[in-house]
């Protein structure tokens, strides 16, 4: 099998285990309506900018990654 083609069926199963996880409990990671994300709502519009979930997010897969990066050298 291609390599290119190994990457992205593991990342298409990463993403799916990710959407079930968030699914599932969701409810428990408030992830989306963190204190800090900006949400401004007007009559017909609803702007949201999700600024402190991007951090966590960002954070959480770095750490993940630098982990990951370790093992694979």
């Amino acid at each position: 099998m291609n390599e290119i083609a190994k990457w992205l069926i593991i990342g298409g199963v990463i993403l799916i285990g990710i959407g079930l996880f968030w699914q599932l409990f969701g409810r428990l990671l408030p992830l989306g309506r963190l204190p800090g994300d900006i949400v401004v709502e007007k009559e017909n519009v609803r702007f949201y900018f999700p600024i402190v979930t991007m951090l966590v997010i960002s954070i959480i897969l770095s750490v993940l990654l630098s982990i990951a990066g370790r093992f694979f050298r």
